[in-house]
Parts: structure tokens; C-alpha cells; sequence
């Protein structure tokens, strides 16, 4: 095999997109945000987080929430939980379930949250394999709604067609949304030599960096943009933003 070959060969499995299955696309979500800014910071003790890996065929997915988890962690964040589809590599944490989900999202006592989901997914939502289910829009908001009401809420759904999570009742003033690819499109590097998906890749580049999660979203979202640019996809993943107009200030963590 020439070195050519080899090169092509390795291209090709890295562009890969993050689905399992192949389907009608829907049509495509926009972005929304909205525009009368208000400031808010909240101090890291009252965040709670909760961190998602729902497919363990790529070690991608763990990857991003222990990277996450760690920069939360740095950041002064006390009340961080993972759920994992790979038990045998995180022990500790608790199986990727709908219903663990909502668990974990109950019941907070901070004034803060953030969810963070890094999977496959398709048009239904995203996987969670070791649970054999899918985690849809319906369910996601409602554990929010039960979990976290109206205070200041994070969501970032890293999969393909996670545009989808961009529905009506998850739009809400108190909520952020940033999803990896817009409903119709698929998002990349999900393969098994992967160290994290480009989209993950991305934000955790450009954590540090910010101090808004404004700021984090159109920076990932620039980030994946020239990544996948330089990696020649010719169909883009479109990563989208949702701002509610009550936390169009909302700091980061520690910023």
C-alpha cells in the first residue's frame, strides 16, 4: 500500500459522520438568538452538571465528558455527575439511561444547569446503547423542566441531527442550546481512533478561551466550520445556536 493510499484511507475514516443509520432528512433548523441581552453570574459551587457519553463503539464520547468534567472541575464545579455507556471504564459513573438522566437533573439545589450529551444520534434523538434506547427531545425537556425549572439551563447535544433537540418547548427563555449539527445534517469524528468528535474538539478548545457561553457557542461553531473546511467535507455539519432571551449573558463557569 502506497503512502498515498494510506493517507486517503485515513481521511476517509475520519470524516466519518457520528449516525448510525441513514434516513429522510428533515428539514433544517435554524438558529435563534435572541435579542435583548441580560447579564448573569453564578458562582461555580451552585452549577450542577451533568455529563452524558451515550455510545461506547468510539471512545470518543468518553473522551469529551471526562475532558469536560475536568475543566468543570477546575473551574470550582462541586456537583458534577456522568452517566456512561462504557461501565468498565467508568465504574464510578451511572449507566446512560432516559430515566438516569432525569435522575440525576432532579432534585437540584443550585441555581444552575448544564447538560451535556456526546453520542450517535439520528432524527428520533440520540443513542444511549448500553440502555438499548433513545434519548428524545420530549424526554430531554421534560427533565429539564423537572429537574432544573427556570433557572439558568445549559444543554450542548453532540451527535448527528442534533438539531432535532431545537423543538418549541425546549426554546425557552432560561435555556441555552447548542447542538453539534442542524437536524439534517450529520456531525464528524466519531470513529474508533478518534480521541473526541470535532465538535467536542471544538469546545473544549475554545473553553478557556471564553466568557460567555455565547461566546463558546459561536466560537465552536466557527471552529467546526474551518475544521471541516480543512478536511475537505462537503457537506458541513451546521452547528446550531439557541440563546434564551433571559440568559443571553450567561457567564461561564469561573469567567
Amino acid at each position: 500500500m502506497t503512502l498515498r493510499i494510506a493517507a486517503l484511507i485515513a481521511i476517509v475514516a475520519a470524516v466519518v459522520g457520528c449516525t448510525q443509520e441513514s434516513g429522510g432528512a428533515p428539514a433544517t433548523s435554524s438558529s435563534a438568538i435572541a435579542a435583548a441581552p441580560r447579564g448573569g453570574t453564578i458562582s461555580p459551587g451552585q452549577w450542577r452538571a451533568v455529563l452524558i457519553a451515550g455510545d461506547n463503539n468510539s471512545p470518543a464520547f468518553d473522551n469529551g465528558i471526562d475532558a469536560l468534567r475536568d475543566k468543570l472541575a477546575a473551574r470550582g464545579l462541586r456537583d458534577i455527575r456522568t452517566l456512561t455507556s462504557d461501565p468498565g471504564r467508568n465504574p464510578s459513573a451511572q449507566v446512560a439511561s432516559a430515566a438516569n438522566v432525569s435522575q440525576a437533573l432532579r432534585g437540584s439545589a443550585g441555581e444552575a444547569c448544564l447538560v451535556f450529551v456526546t453520542s450517535h444520534g439520528d432524527e428520533r434523538g440520540v443513542v444511549l446503547k448500553a440502555a438499548n434506547g433513545i434519548l428524545n427531545p420530549g424526554t430531554l425537556d421534560n427533565a429539564l423542566d423537572a429537574g432544573c425549572g427556570t433557572r439558568p439551563t445549559v444543554v450542548v447535544v453532540s451527535a448527528c441531527h442534533s438539531g432535532v433537540f431545537l423543538t418549541p418547548g425546549m426554546r425557552q427563555s432560561n435555556r441555552i442550546v447548542l447542538t453539534a449539527a442542524a437536524a439534517d445534517r450529520v456531525s464528524f469524528g466519531c470513529g474508533a481512533g478518534d480521541r473526541y468528535t470535532y465538535y467536542d474538539q471544538c469546545l473544549l478548545q475554545q473553553f478557556d478561551g471564553a466568557s460567555t457561553w455565547n461566546d463558546l457557542a459561536q466560537a465552536t461553531r466557527a471552529c467546526v466550520a474551518n475544521l471541516e473546511q480543512r478536511m475537505g467535507i462537503r457537506r458541513p455539519s451546521q452547528p446550531q445556536v439557541f440563546i434564551g432571551q433571559s440568559v443571553a449573558d450567561l457567564r461561564i463557569p469561573g469567567r
